[in-house]
Parts: structure tokens; sequence; C-alpha cells
């Protein structure tokens, strides 16, 4: 799987020193405090993606951390999200410290969560993969029903874009053609797969032509 181009930082140990030899690659200019303590903000984790309906039901949702450790609590800041931004133009919102970035489809709402000191480029990245792949997955059809009856696919997308709050993969088709190989039978049926679909077996055939050649 390709990662994304930007990968998390090695924090500093607590003296200041960083860690290895030789110059550094991460990204310049951690911010500093009242008290001289550096912050570093992660640019490269988010806190969570839902999807919500038109009436801001919850259909998808993914927490990273502990920000609403309880369902009630995710479901309240659901809501509140979902009143602050269904009637509007933007692409981003904040509410209670965090960063929220949105895009809307027919009737459904996608939400991408970070902290207030996230990139986001970053996080709009995020949601454009998530759109994209939907988008291919559904066949152009990014609506509820739709995404009702391919949850697990769904479920899918999401896990090969994010996986513990970490961005692992911001290329759509990378991740389509993760989500495909994930869906194709177990390695040990392939070739009776392939032979049943030259041979004329037609209980494989739709397989095929879906996923293999993708």
């Amino acid at each position: 799987m390709r990662k994304a181009e930007a990968r998390p930082r090695q924090h500093d140990h607590p003296g200041g020193t960083p860690r290895g030899a030789g110059p550094s690659l991460a990204p310049p200019g951690p911010m500093e405090s009242p008290a001289g303590l550096s912050l570093e903000p992660s640019l490269y984790t988010v806190k969570a993606i839902f999807i919500l309906d038109s009436f801001g039901q919850r259909l998808l949702a993914k927490y990273y951390d502990d920000t609403f450790p309880s369902t009630k609590e995710q479901k309240i800041f659901e809501k509140n999200i979902f009143n602050k931004t269904h009637k509007t133009d933007s692409e981003i919102a904040f509410l209670e410290g965090l960063t929220i970035v949105y895009k809307s489809s027919i009737d459904l709402f996608l939400y991408v969560v970070g902290s207030s000191c996230e990139n986001e480029l970053m996080l709009m990245s995020v949601l454009s993969c998530l759109f994209e792949s939907l988008n291919h997955l559904l066949r152009k059809n990014v609506e509820k029903r739709t995404l009702v009856e391919n949850m697990d696919g769904v479920f899918l997308v999401v896990d090969e874009i994010v996986d513990g709050g970490v961005i692992l993969e911001s290329d759509p088709q990378q991740v389509v053609q993760n989500v495909n190989f994930r869906l194709l039978p177990e390695p040990a049926a392939y070739g009776f797969v392939l032979f049943d679909y030259i041979t004329g077996n037609s209980e494989h055939q739709e397989i095929i032509p879906e996923r293999l050649y993708k």
C-alpha cells in the first residue's frame, strides 16, 4: 500500500534533542508555548470520520481517540456539527476546539475531524480521497440507499484511508485497488475462479470482470 506522502514526525526527547543522527526531515517550526515547551502539531492524523444522512442521523462513524469517549457524546457532537454545517456552502467548520472539513452529496454529509492545529489541506485530502473512493465503489451514486447497501465496502474504504487515526492513503485509485483485492476470494480459490471463467463456468463470471482486471 502506498502511504500518504506526509508522515508523522518523531517527537523530540524532553530536553529538546532530536532522536537519531543527521539532518531532520520533519517539517520546520514547532510552536512555542508560553512556558517554553515545544508543541508540535501532528498535521498527519484525524480524530474522526463520520457520514450522516440528510436528517443528521449517523450512517457510519469511526472515532480514533477518546475526545468523545461514549456513543452518546459522539452523537451529540455529530448533531451539533450537522446543525452548524448542513445549510452552509462552506467546506470548513470549527467547533469545540476542533477543525472539521465536510462535503455533501445528494442526501449524505461526509465529515473528517481533526484537532485545532491540524493542517486543513491534509484533512481536505482525506475527505477528497474518501469521496472519490466511494464515488467509484458506489458507481457514482454516492447517496444513502447505495451506501447502506454496500456498507461492508464503505467500511473497508475508510479503513484503507485511515488506521488508528493515522492517514495511510490519499490516492483514491490505490484505495479502490486495495478494497477490490480484499473483496476477492481467498488466494487458495483464485486458480479455480480463473479456470471457471476461462472455461465458461457461470458461477464466478461476475467476479472476474468486476475485480480481477481493475
